[in-house]
Order: structure tokens, then C-alpha cells, then sequence
């Protein structure tokens, strides 16, 4: 049988040079609005979180806070038991894609899954984890022009991600954001090491306004917001200038949320 047409509307395509004409409007009534970025699909192709995640099922190491708290949560989820943390982190993963296990809850994992690891530690991980994954050739040209643009005129922008902190930064980075203009998942740590649990909300959905209001404060005007994907939505409604990048359908699906959603045209 063949699959049923999106009724999704099509999103009007706006290339970057308009977009950025309408940000200076925005501006304009607005001169202290801040700009902010979805990371995962929208700065880049792929999700770095889930790089990280990968590479350590695959080379890492689970280590016992994170294997007792992955088995609590494969016990809620009905995912089953047995075998190593990675065998069992996999499973997790693969429930995940199979709609059995919720996306949040996968964030915030992923954010943990080094628990018993020290900070140095995690940092070098996923500075590897970087250095191995070509994230170059992975930016999205036509959303790196608005934050050149922005970066020449001097107006704030902020990278905000449910991806884990340790790999936010070093991605973020690659792209010219510093360390107090990312906002992503936060582990907590005890004693110096990473403990399984992260501070809540993380910066999925509405969680992402939530962490971003805390660092700019509730006045200020979200002059601009990016996104790629449905959890984006929160985010893109608070702003003036809303942009969808490189849209997945579960964003396009949820368009009519989103007054003046545009889509960016994409630059090779």
C-alpha cells in the first residue's frame, strides 16, 4: 500500500539574506533580542548526542552507576534485562526507534551514560568523538551565514541543545559559540564524578525556553529562533523570527503551531 500523503502545509522558502533583513526589523523594535539555535539537524546534519552515545556503546565504557540506573529504566520502559551495559544500552536505543521508549527520557541517558566517569574524562571522550566525526562537512552553510552576520552586527546568540553538555561544547565551538552562550543537557556530578542523573528540565521542548528565559531573563525578546524537529516548537512560538532548517516531517506536522514559520533555503 502506498503511504498517505503529508497534509502538512509547505512552508514558505525564504532565502538567508531575507531572513536576516527580517531579524534587523525585529531588531529594530527590539535592539537587546537575542537570537537562538537548535544544534542536532539544525547547526548540523546528524545529532552529536547521539554520536557520542554511539561511540560509546561501541568503544566505551558503562560503568556500574550507569548500568544500575539504565536497568531501572529498561525495568519501566519494559525493555528487557541482561547481558552488558552496552548490550543492554543498544536495546534501550533500539526501543527508542521502535517507539517504545520516550525521547526525553533518551536525552537525558545519553547525558548520563558516562556516570562513574570524571569531567576530564567525559571532556576528552567527546572531543574524540568530534575530531573523529567530520563535523565540518556537516554544518549547514545557509544557518552559519545568520550566525556570521550576527556575530558581525553583535547580537547575542545562543546555542541551545538536549545534547549533553561535554559534546555541545566542542561542537559548538566549531561553529564560534563560547562556553556562556551554550545552553545544553546537564549531568550532575558528586565527589568528581558524574552521577546518573542530570538537573531538570533538560533543553528538550519546553524545556528549551525554560533554559534559555533562565540565562537571558523573561523581558528580553527572542528576536529569532532555529529549529529542525517538533520539540523545537516550544522555542520557535516564542519568537519574532521563527526558521525552520532543513524541517524533518514531525516539524513540518506541527507547522500550524507556528505563526510565520519559514523554511531557510538550504546552501550547498
Amino acid at each position: 500500500m502506498a503511504p498517505t500523503p503529508s497534509t502538512a502545509p509547505t512552508l514558505p522558502l525564504q532565502p538567508a539574506e531575507r531572513i536576516i533583513e527580517r531579524i534587523e526589523e525585529a531588531l529594530r523594535a527590539s535592539p537587546d533580542g537575542v537570537l537562538a539555535f537548535d544544534g542536532d539537524g539544525t547547526l548540523w546534519d546528524g545529532d552529536v548526542g547521539e554520536d557520542f552515545f554511539h561511540a560509546l556503546v561501541a568503544h566505551g565504557d558503562f560503568r556500574e552507576p550507569a548500568f544500575r540506573q539504565m536497568e531501572h529504566d529498561a525495568r519501566t520502559h519494559d525493555v528487557a534485562l541482561g547481558g552488558t551495559g552496552k548490550a543492554l544500552a543498544a536495546r534501550i536505543y533500539d526501543a527508542y526507534l521502535a517507539g517504545r521508549f520516550p525521547e526525553e527520557p533518551v536525552c537525558e541517558l545519553m547525558t548520563w551514560c558516562c556516570a562513574g566517569w570524571t569531567a576530564s574524562e567525559v571532556d576528552a571522550f567527546a572531543a574524540d568523538v568530534i575530531a573523529r566525526g567530520s563535523l565540518a562537512a556537516r554544518l549547514h552553510r545557509e544557518v552559519l551565514r545568520v550566525i556570521e552576520w550576527a556575530r558581525s552586527r553583535a547580537v547575542e546568540a545562543f546555542l541551545v541543545s538536549a545534547s549533553p553538555r561535554a559534546i555541545i561544547e566542542h561542537a559548538g565551538r566549531a561553529v564560534g559559540f563560547d562556553d556562556d552562550h551554550m545552553i545544553a543537557a546537564l549531568p550532575r556530578y558528586q565527589d568528581g564524578r558524574m552521577v546518573a542523573d542530570v538537573v531538570r528540565p533538560i533543553p528538550y521542548a519546553a524545556g528549551k525556553v525554560h533554559n534559555l528565559r533562565a540565562r537571558i531573563g523573561e523581558t528580553r525578546t527572542l528576536v529569532a529562533a532555529f529549529g529542525d524537529n517538533a520539540f523545537d516548537v516550544a522555542m520557535l512560538s516564542q519568537a519574532s523570527v521563527p526558521v525552520a532548517v532543513r524541517p524533518k516531517q514531525r516539524l513540518r506536522d506541527r507547522a500550524a503551531d507556528v505563526q510565520l514559520l519559514v523554511e531557510i533555503a538550504r546552501e550547498s
